[in-house]
C-alpha cells in the first residue's frame, strides 16, 4: 500500500495528516509525559478567522486556510517562531450550505509541494501558490470548470499531489474525480463514477495492489478506487454511507487492508482482491461499534486508534478484534509522533496517550487557554493536531496554539 509522500524534511508536516497521509510523523525525540498544565506555550494567535482548517508545518512558515464572513475565505502563511501573519491570499467565497447545514467555514488543509502549496477553498476555488508571496500561479473552480457537486457541507477536500499530477474530487457526473497537471492545472483525467456520486468530505490516498496503482477516495455512496494512470473506475464498497449524509473521515490503507469510517453507520476494513486486472474490495469487518469520528483513525504496529462519541477505541487492524474502549477526553482528532498518541478533544481538551493494546495509558492532558466561542449549536473543537519540528500545534476556530514538546532543549 502506497500514500503520497511530499519531499520535504522527516519533521515537517507539509498537507493533510503529514507526509503519507496517515496522521504518523517521523519525529523523535519529544516529552514522553506532559507535567500538569500541560507542555510549554511558545505562542497563540487569536485573529485567523474562522473555519477548522489544519495547519500545514515546512519550515519556517505556517499555511491553513481561515475566512473571514463568507465572502472572503484565503490561505494564510505564518511564521513558527511567534505566530505572526506574512501573507494572505483570497480564495473566493465560502461555500453555500443548504438551511439544514451549519458550519459554513474554511475546512481544508494546503498541500506544500517545493516552493508551491495547493489549496481548495469550500466553495470549490483550487488554486496553486508560491509559498514566498502567495501569488497566485493559476486557479480553478470545481463548479464552474467541472459541474461539480459537493456534499451538503460544501467542499471539504485537501488536495492530493503525486508526482507531477494532483487529484481532486469535484463530485457529479462530469468529473467525480479528477487529475491536473500540477505545474498548469490542466486536465489528465476525468473519472466519473457509476452513480455520479456527489463528493463527500474526505480526502484521497494513494493505494497500490496487485500492480495496480489507484486513487480511493470516500464519496457521498461509499468507498471507491480509480486507476491512477487512466481514471477509470474499479470498485465501490457501498456500506460506508452516513446516515447524515456526512462521510467526513479519510481512508487508511496499510497490509492489503483500507479502513473506512461512515458517521452514524459504522466503520470497518475491506481487503482488496485482484483478479486478472479486476479489483475488488472484500469485507473483513464492518459494525457500528468501530470508530467513526470526524477526528480519523491511525494504524500503529498491528493496531488501530480511534474516538467514537462516547470513547477510545484500539482494535487488531486486520480482523477488527476489540483490545479496548476506555472513556477518552471526548471524540477527538489525533496524530501521532515518537511513541505518543495526540489527541485533540471536540471538547477543546488536549491529551497524549502511550499507545499499547493493553490498555488506555493517558501521559497527560490540558485545556489551551482561551478558548472560542463556539456560537453555532453543535459547533466542536475539529482541526486537527499537528507536531512537527518539535512543536504541537493546535487550532480551533480563531484560535493557533504552539507549544514546545521537545524532550530537551
Amino acid at each position: 500500500m502506497l500514500v503520497a509522500a511530499l519531499s520535504v524534511a522527516a519533521s515537517d508536516w507539509p498537507q493533510w495528516r503529514g507526509t503519507q497521509r496517515n496522521g504518523i510523523s517521523q519525529e523523535t525525540g519529544l516529552l514522553k509525559e506532559w507535567p500538569k498544565d500541560g507542555p510549554k506555550l511558545r505562542w497563540k494567535v487569536s485573529d485567523l478567522g474562522s473555519g477548522y482548517s489544519t495547519p500545514a508545518v515546512v519550515g519556517e512558515r505556517l499555511y491553513l486556510l481561515a475566512n473571514q464572513g463568507t465572502n472572503h475565505e484565503h490561505v494564510q502563511a505564518h511564521a513558527v517562531t511567534d505566530g505572526h501573519r506574512i501573507w494572505q491570499t483570497r480564495l473566493g467565497k465560502v461555500g453555500s450550505n443548504p438551511e439544514k447545514a451549519n458550519y459554513a467555514a474554511a475546512r481544508s488543509t494546503p498541500t506544500v509541494d517545493g516552493e508551491v502549496l495547493y489549496a481548495l477553498g469550500s466553495d470549490g476555488d483550487l488554486a496553486c501558490l508560491e509559498i514566498g508571496t502567495g501569488k497566485v500561479r493559476w486557479q480553478k473552480n470545481l463548479h464552474a470548470d467541472f459541474a461539480g457537486k459537493s456534499g451538503d457541507w460544501a467542499y471539504a477536500e485537501s488536495p492530493l499531489i503525486d508526482g507531477d499530477t494532483l487529484v481532486c474530487t469535484p463530485g457529479g457526473s462530469e468529473a467525480t474525480l479528477v487529475a491536473l497537471n500540477k505545474n498548469t492545472g490542466e486536465v489528465i483525467w476525468k473519472c466519473v463514477t457509476p452513480e455520479g456520486d456527489k463528493a463527500a468530505f474526505a480526502s484521497a490516498i494513494i493505494v497500490e495492489a496487485g500492480g495496480i496503482k489507484q486513487y480511493v477516495q470516500l464519496l457521498q455512496k461509499g468507498l471507491v478506487g480509480v486507476d491512477a494512470k487512466t481514471g477509470k473506475f474499479l470498485w465501490r464498497y457501498a456500506k460506508p454511507v452516513s446516515r447524515f449524509d456526512a462521510n467526513i473521515p479519510t481512508p487508511l490503507a496499510s497490509d492489503g487492508y483500507i479502513y473506512v469510517g461512515s458517521a452514524g453507520t459504522g466503520g470497518g476494513a475491506v481487503k482488496l482482491k485482484i483478479t486478472g486486472g479486476r479489483v475488488e474490495p472484500v469485507e473483513v469487518y464492518f459494525g457500528p461499534k468501530y470508530s467513526t469520528a470526524i477526528g480519523g483513525v491511525l494504524k500503529i504496529g498491528d493496531f488501530l486508534y480511534g474516538t467514537t462519541a462516547q470513547a477510545m477505541l484500539c482494535v487488531e487492524f486486520t480482523t477488527g478484534q476489540v483490545k479496548w474502549e476506555e472513556r477518552a477526553p471526548s471524540a477527538a482528532s489525533l496524530c501521532y509522533a515518537d511513541g505518543r498518541l495526540y489527541l485533540h478533544g471536540e471538547n477543546g481538551e488536549v491529551a497524549l496517550v502511550e499507545p499499547s493494546p493493553e490498555a488506555y495509558r493517558e501521559k497527560g492532558r490540558f485545556l489551551p487557554p482561551d478558548q472560542p466561542q463556539h456560537t453555532i449549536p453543535g459547533e466542536k473543537a475539529w482541526a486537527y493536531p499537528v507536531v512537527a519540528n518539535g512543536n504541537l500545534y493546535i487550532r480551533d476556530h480563531s484560535m493557533l496554539w504552539c507549544y514546545d514538546v521537545r524532550a530537551s532543549h
